[in-house]
């Protein structure tokens, strides 16, 4: 999937992958993860998600990074907060505060850039991927992120090939993909109501949301 699929997406409003509130797998799973603490949390390919403003209210540093201008701008614009704009390369910052939303391609990320980060929140980046790009990201995100960082996951699977994102990913693939350099903990699994917003627009009977801890070895 090429820059120009999201930067039009997110033109054209077609952000279905949006949820619109905070999740509750974050808000059920979030404090077992993170403790009392008030480390710094990571949000990949995060878009405009209110889960940012969740985690920054409870006292967490947070920095995401997201393709797209307009979801870093909307983001700010919505939460009714003002952000500083830097301009730069490889990265624009948006910054309120310690809550960072860096524009730009998540594949420019170096180890320094997240050197502090100790969590990391995936609720909507490996979803957001086709097949042929997940090995690439789980291996990125391995190389930039320090030993003992935790990560809450969260992952969506459904029978078929519907035309993503989000796209399913097994509970079998995330075991692929992790196992090597995580300890990799199942927290649930549950199946969504035919009502769930993305169930009934697409159709779907029987899919299933699943949650997961990581910690990286």
């Amino acid at each position: 999937m090429e820059h120009a699929f999201w930067h039009e997406r997110w033109a054209k409003k077609e952000i279905g992958f949006h949820e619109g509130t905070v999740n509750q797998y974050l808000h059920d799973h979030w404090p077992d993860l993170a403790g009392k603490s008030a480390d710094a949390v990571f949000v990949p390919l995060c878009g405009k998600a209110h889960d940012m403003w969740w985690l920054h209210d409870r006292g967490h540093p947070v920095i995401g990074v997201e393709l797209s201008q307009v979801a870093c701008k909307d983001f700010f614009e919505e939460g009714q907060e003002k952000a500083k704009v830097h301009p730069g390369e490889p990265f624009t910052t948006f910054k309120h505060g310690n809550l960072e939303l860096w524009c730009g391609d998540f594949f420019q990320l170096v180890p320094e850039d997240l050197k502090h980060i100790r969590l990391v929140y995936d609720r909507a980046a490996l979803i957001a991927l086709p097949p042929r790009m997940r090995r690439g990201y789980v291996e990125h995100l391995t190389a930039i992120i320090p030993d003992g960082t935790r990560i809450l996951l969260i992952t969506l699977d459904y029978e078929g090939n519907l035309q993503g994102p989000p796209f399913n990913v097994s509970d079998d693939e995330v075991r692929e993909l992790y196992a090597d350099d995580y300890d990799i903990e199942h927290l649930r699994t549950n199946t969504l109501a035919r009502d769930h917003p993305f169930a009934k627009r697409k159709g779907l009977d029987g899919a299933t949301e699943s949650v997961f801890r990581l910690i990286k070895q």
